[in-house]
């Protein structure tokens, strides 16, 4: 079977033939690209080309439809070989093989050095290695609750086996029983400072057998064995596969194969002739490197087509001012209501690590058993699988402690953010208020390490009630969203002359300030957890001092809009958090207050 249909046998042998061409010509394509671009990874490259050849052709994937909502799914985990992967899909027609080779890692185009999402086929950026395997996790689970039954296929090097996280996605693949995910691994024991297996030492074949996986090993520069063995494999319908294929590192040219200095060295002119010469491959070196001379550097931007979901969130939950409700309940209850609302119409899935007690997850597991997935302590696993899924039009959230969600899995939402996923996080027991559990589990920096990611918003309760309109309205937003609560009950934020502040009339914005107390001796501003303390010292002031103090909560702090306050905070200003000060909100208001001319009155 290859793009999905059964082939006679002389089709088959006369499709292994042009495969093994666009072996040859695909390497010349390498070599001329990482030489023109005098950087990239032509040894990796050349090992993996005939496994992207084979994987590509034989996929459910079409050139002229590359955004199919029911295409199979290829990941690249080991990124850095992005010149074998570009040059595959260019000769099988997914964009133009002069325009790779002329802007290969060039300022000016969208082919950048290690494999970037938008670009037609690929699926995800990658290149921190060890996470491709997670993603194609996140992807196969996607497949069977969206019911679209694509298949997810993976390719990965040795090197990167010996990471925890490849365990942990491994494992998962087991448990739940995809049956729809195969995984690739180059095997060339070479890697940038040696042999593989000196460097450190993975058994696996036998990893992947005792985590329920079924092993194939096959020559991974023999085609006819390649498609004969994934033809198979895409049979198989009782557990994930993995085939190890034995490959060469600089294969097809003679002083580079098993060459390790070549992982990431590209050849000089010179040499790039005499390989070029050695494959039986045009020399049309001086017209790139001339025409890549003329390219100008501008904004190169890939197109990613996605798909959101649009759930029925229903009405918030009101809590009455009189009893002390914590955030995080009001967060699962609402996550419930949502996903009992949306069983039989949205895909979703809440993704858990051992902690659904704690983050408030038991009522969604209860009304939607069948879109909750326990993935134990597993937590770079759980983020890096979670992006995957939200961005296969599963609306999906991630559920955690602050020091797992935001500062164990920080890498892991980075990319998450850099493929533009649709990940909805929301992490509890955040700031000092957990203090009996010690400093190990104060995660004090949640905004300062938030600001580092441009495209997550970044949402702090005040309330419950609160919590409640910001749980509903990310799950009614496109993008990704990071929700920070604290552990301890709290009662509901009450206005100076009574009633609720966020009840029934009240309806969440995202990026407006609330002014909770109005005063003009002293202005607090704060956020989250402490909005609650705050407002009741402003009272105390107000009521046994005689100080009239103004307070504002900041619930979306890297959306700041300060022009409505100017005359405030002009005047004596104050901020009170639970964070870290030096890259909290303080830093925030300061810097914001500097760039809009607010400064102090004399």
């Amino acid at each position: 079977m290859i793009g999905g249909r059964d082939l006679t046998a002389n089709v088959r042998q006369n499709r292994i033939a042009e495969l093994k061409e666009l072996g040859r010509t695909c390497r010349g394509d390498i070599l001329k690209m990482t030489t023109v671009a005098n950087s990239g990874h032509p040894g990796g490259s050349m090992s993996s080309i005939d496994l992207f050849l084979t994987v590509f052709s034989m996929a459910n994937i079409s050139a002229e439809t590359p955004d199919n909502p029911s295409r199979d799914r290829v990941v690249i985990s080991h990124g850095h070989t992005s010149p074998g992967v570009y040059s595959a899909m260019a000769r099988l027609g997914f964009f133009s093989t002069e325009e790779v080779i002329t802007g290969f890692r060039h300022s000016g185009s969208v082919f950048e050095g290690h494999v970037t999402r938008g670009i037609p086929g690929i699926e995800w950026t990658t290149g921190n290695l060890g996470q491709g395997l997670s993603v194609g996790v996140g992807m196969a689970i996607a497949s069977k609750l969206t019911k679209k039954d694509y298949r997810v296929f993976v390719l990965m090097s040795d090197a990167e086996q010996a990471k925890g996280q490849v365990a942990e996605a491994r494992r998962t693949a087991a448990k739940f029983g995809l049956n729809n995910l195969i995984v690739v691994i180059d095997d060339n024991n070479a890697q940038i400072s040696g042999r593989a297996r000196d460097i450190m030492p993975v058994n696996i074949r036998e990893n992947y057998i005792s985590d329920g996986w079924e092993v194939v090993e096959v020559d991974g520069h023999d085609y006819a064995h390649l498609v004969d063995s994934l033809e198979l494999c895409l049979h198989k319908q009782d557990k994930p596969v993995a085939i190890i294929a034995k490959t060469i590192m600089g294969k097809g040219v003679s002083f580079m194969e098993n060459d390790v200095a070549y992982h990431g060295k590209p050849l000089s002119p010179d040499d790039c002739r005499k390989a070029l010469s050695e494959l039986g491959v045009e020399d049309d070196l001086d017209y790139f490197i001339n025409a890549r001379k003329r390219m100008k550097p501008k904004r190169s931007v890939s197109k990613i087509v996605q798909e959101y979901p649009a759930p029925d969130t229903g009405s918030p939950l009101v809590y009455p001012a009189d009893k002390a409700v914590d955030n995080r309940s009001a967060f699962g209850r609402a996550l419930a209501d949502i996903g009992k609302r949306n069983r039989e119409k949205v895909p979703m899935a809440v993704i858990d690590c051992d902690l659904k007690p704690s983050t408030k997850l038991e009522d969604f597991e209860h009304e939607c058993p069948e879109s909750f997935f326990q993935i134990g302590v597993q937590e770079h696993n759980a983020a890096a699988l979670s992006g995957a899924l939200s961005s296969c039009g599963v609306l999906t959230f991630f559920a955690d402690f602050g020091v797992f969600g935001i500062d164990e899995t920080y890498n892991q939402q980075r990319l998450n953010d850099i493929n533009h996923a649709n990940l909805k996080v929301a992490v509890t027991h955040s700031g000092l208020d957990v203090g009996e559990d010690g400093k190990t589990h104060h995660c004090i920096d949640y905004i300062g390490v938030m600001r580092n990611l441009y495209g997550f918003k970044l949402l702090i309760p005040s309330d419950p009630n609160q919590t409640d309109q910001m749980v509903r309205y990310m799950a009614a937003t496109p993008g990704n969203f990071m929700l920070v609560m604290g552990r301890s009950k709290i009662k509901p934020l009450e206005r100076a002359e009574g009633g609720l502040f966020f009840g029934e009339d009240y309806v969440f914005e995202y990026g407006k300030i609330d002014h909770i107390r109005r005063g003009n001796d002293l202005t607090i501003v704060t956020h989250g957890q402490v909005t609650s303390a705050v407002v009741e010292a402003a009272d105390e002031l107000r009521d046994e001092h005689n100080l009239s103090v103004s307070v504002l909560a900041v619930p979306c702090p890297l959306d700041l809009e300060l022009c409505d306050f100017r005359d405030l905070l002009k005047g004596k200003v104050l901020v009170i958090e639970d964070h870290n000060s030096n890259s909290g909100l303080a830093s925030i208001i300061a810097m914001e207050m500097i760039s809009d001319q607010i400064l102090p009155e004399a």
